[in-house]
C-alpha cells in the first residue's frame, strides 16, 4: 500500500515543458490514450499539456504522470500556489478571534 498525503489546498504543479513531457512519452512509448488510462484523466486534458493550453494540474495527477515517465516530479511539475489561497489564508488571519 503506497503513503499518499493530502495535498496542500490551493497548490497545483505547473508544467515545465510540453516538450520535455512529448519526449519522455515518445522514449517510453505511451500514446495520450495509455498516460490517460495510466493516470486516470482524459486523453484531452493530455493533449491540452502537451499543446500548453493547460500548464497545471493537480499534485496527484503530477505524481502520477511522473511515475509513469520514471522521472522524478521536479523534471517535469513545479509546485504554484493559486493566488487566490494565499488572498484566502491572509483573510483568516484577519478576523479576530
Amino acid at each position: 500500500m503506497e503513503n499518499r498525503r493530502r495535498p496542500t489546498r490551493g497548490v497545483w504543479m505547473r508544467l515545465n515543458s510540453a516538450d520535455t513531457l512529448r519526449a519522455l512519452m515518445v522514449q517510453n512509448r505511451i500514446s495520450m490514450g495509455m498516460m490517460a488510462d495510466y493516470v486516470g484523466c482524459s486523453k484531452g486534458f493530455i493533449s491540452h499539456l502537451l499543446a500548453e493550453r493547460r500548464r497545471s494540474c493537480t499534485p496527484l495527477l503530477a505524481d502520477r504522470i511522473s511515475r509513469v515517465l520514471h522521472v522524478p516530479t521536479s523534471v517535469l511539475f513545479v509546485e504554484t500556489k493559486s493566488p487566490t489561497a494565499v488572498q484566502n489564508v491572509k483573510q483568516r488571519e484577519k478576523v479576530p478571534a
